[in-house]
């Protein structure tokens, strides 16, 4: 009977893992629905290449907002019901966005599916308290390679769908992927431990979101508007008067979103600045790439290809994320951990440098993207290592909660500014040019800023 019982756990197991995997992967199914399809989005609907990159913006910001309340909201025995709920809210936005109901309903969509982003973190919870030892230790790494493998295989897939299937096509796939997910989810996903959850935010939650919101959107519509607006303005006083709310808010209450008194800390500063400064650079890079792809040159530039095209030179970064990551954990034994981030930064502005100079031939697009995705393995993937040993071991889960806000939150800003700089620089070949500079120039003032670390003994 002993063998039966062993093979009846291993499949029990097996099919917990692969729920799991899916349900990370939802979350790399969402991004990929996103930057490939944004000039398809302002062609199908009418609206402008800055109003589609909304399509793209909505989701980072809707995931920086939810990651941290639904960690909060997801522990100890309501997890199990937060995950459920949370692919539900996915399964609705990628149905609201696969239906023809206008552009303000596609939106809306894509803001709903940036709940997926937020179940990554709950799905690693889960792999953490199911298995042990060196089973843990599997499936977690296989968990956070499915997070950037997803992305790259969802990305040309999910383009060459819309290629063949027209934009709404596209999201009746996700549809489709997000509801084996739920169902999956349904049976495989394991019960909660008996324990009480934390105590939940949501005013602060809501601040963020109001502040967040309100100056990305003076931010993107500053040119279309007029930067003196009586709309630009008023939503830029709104956006800080609700940040500094949010931070007052934060400060008072006795368990906040996030802590950022421990965000203060020596040896924390410093990655998460980084977190913050590579996401802008990160979603920049993406989205003008993509842009440099499907513009048919009338603005000078622009290689005319099609969607399925603007989905496989994301495929690249992806591949390169995988290695570099590898790469830095044999430079991190050899040479130490502190050469990490300035050498993620560095790479990151060479990727932004070679796409501002270098944008006339697709392969010069895949090198340049294959570069970022090196500097994305050798930050991202070092940020938990360098934050976790300056932090006491009770606090890691609010500091890498805060880390994960800012790197959302530099998403959404990158997915917004990188257009809006292209517009205020002219509109043209130069402009695009001058942006990817200014995003490669704030990158390599992450690099410098990094290597200038603190290195005060780490926290006990």
């Amino acid at each position: 009977m002993a063998a039966p019982a062993r093979t009846a756990s291993w499949r029990r197991d097996r099919a917990r893992l692969t729920t799991l995997a899916l349900l990370t992967t939802v979350g790399a199914v969402v991004s990929s629905l996103g930057a490939p399809l944004v000039p398809s989005i302002a062609a199908s609907y009418d609206v402008s290449l800055g109003a589609a990159q909304w399509a793209l913006t909505s989701t980072l910001l809707a995931g920086a907002v939810t990651t941290p309340l639904l960690g909060r909201l997801g522990s100890g025995r309501r997890r199990r019901p937060t995950i459920l709920a949370g692919v539900a809210v996915v399964l609705l936005g990628t149905g609201l966005a696969a239906l023809p109901l206008g552009f303000g309903a596609l939106v809306v969509g894509r803001a709903l599916q940036g709940t997926g982003l937020a179940l990554v973190p709950l799905a690693l919870a889960v792999a953490r308290d199911a298995y042990g030892g060196v089973d843990q230790a599997r499936a977690l790494g296989l968990l956070s390679v499915t997070t950037v493998a997803g992305a790259g295989l969802g990305y040309p897939v999910t383009s060459l769908v819309a290629e063949h299937a027209g934009l709404h096509g596209a999201y009746v796939f996700g549809t489709a992927l997000v509801t084996l997910t739920l169902l999956r989810a349904l049976r495989h996903v394991p019960a909660d431990l008996d324990v009480p959850g934390q105590p939940v935010d949501v005013g602060g939650a809501a601040l963020l979101a109001t502040g967040t919101l309100s100056l990305l959107l003076a931010v993107s519509q500053g040119r279309a508007w007029g930067w003196t607006s009586a709309p630009v303005l008023a939503l830029a006083a709104v956006g800080v008067v609700a940040t500094a709310a949010w931070v007052t808010w934060t400060l008072r209450r006795p368990e906040p979103l996030v802590d950022l008194r421990l965000a203060a800390r020596p040896g924390v500063v410093g990655p998460h600045v980084v977190a913050l400064v590579l996401g802008v650079g990160m979603y920049g890079l993406l989205s003008l790439a993509v842009v440099v792809v499907r513009a048919d040159g009338s603005a000078g530039f622009g290689l005319g290809l099609g969607v399925a095209a603007a989905g496989l030179v994301l495929l690249p970064y992806s591949v390169a994320s995988v290695l570099g990551s590898q790469a830095a954990r044999r430079v991190e034994r050899r040479w130490g951990g502190r050469v990490l981030l300035p050498v993620g930064c560095t790479s990151f502005a060479a990727s932004l440098a070679l796409l501002a100079w270098h944008h006339e031939h697709l392969w010069q697009l895949l090198l340049a993207m294959a570069v970022g995705g090196l500097g994305s393995g050798f930050s991202f993937s070092s940020l938990a290592g360098l934050l976790v040993p300056h932090v006491p071991p009770t606090e890691t889960g609010s500091a890498m909660a805060f880390n994960q806000l800012l790197r959302y939150l530099g998403f959404a800003a990158g997915s917004a500014l990188s257009i809006v700089l292209v517009g205020v620089y002219g509109g043209d070949g130069a402009a695009l040019t001058a942006a990817l500079l200014t995003l490669a120039g704030l990158c390599l003032a992450a690099a410098v800023g990094s290597s200038l670390r603190d290195p005060r003994t780490p926290a006990g």
